[in-house]
């Protein structure tokens, strides 16, 4: 089953759109579900989004004002209990013991985050925390620049399989992970 993790847009404030190899990756009929970590910011987005997979959800970003989404959700995919919130609610941004107190406080095996704009993954404690980074590479208030990158999961039976896309200096580079849930 293929998820797709994506968020940090900010169409148009920060940025004019996704790369275009981004888009001709991005097809209708290819992912089940997409998770986004907030900061869509305009309906055109949220409806591109919608072409991509019918099971599309979506949490708050700061900067989401157009569509009302809730500040946190967890969803099951096969096995798994994913929560997902935008991140800026988490004091210090992208604090791992931050991370792992919310982890907790919601019961679930993988924890979606964004707000940094920077990639990350990691596994604590048999859980695994996911951040995509930035989808279009918009600056944040913690760098001026980020790498537009997003995650594309690989669910199977109790292991995922993530590949981390990234689009640095013109070329799109795939890197892989895996986490087993024990």
């Amino acid at each position: 089953m293929l998820v797709l993790v994506i968020g940090d847009f900010h169409i148009p404030y920060r940025s004019h759109g996704l790369p275009k190899r981004f888009k001709s990756l991005l097809v209708p009929g290819k992912i089940q579900h997409i998770l986004s970590t907030g900061n869509l910011c305009n309906k055109e987005t949220y409806d591109f989004l919608k072409t991509l997979a019918n099971d599309v959800h979506a949490v708050r970003g700061d900067f989401d004002d157009v569509i009302d989404f809730p500040e946190q959700k967890i969803v099951t995919v096969g096995q798994f209990r994913i929560g997902l919130t935008h991140g800026h609610q988490i004091v210090p941004w992208g604090d791992k013991e931050s991370l792992t107190m919310l982890q907790r406080q919601l019961d679930v095996d993988v924890l979606i985050t964004g707000h940094t704009h920077q990639f990350e993954a990691f596994e604590e404690d048999n859980k695994f925390f996911i951040n995509p980074g930035s989808a279009t590479g918009a600056y944040s208030p913690l760098r001026h620049s980020s790498i537009p990158s997003f995650v594309l999961m690989d669910i199977q039976t109790s292991t995922i399989t993530i590949y981390i896309y990234k689009y640095l200096e013109n070329e799109l580079k795939v890197e892989k992970m895996e986490y087993s849930k024990k």
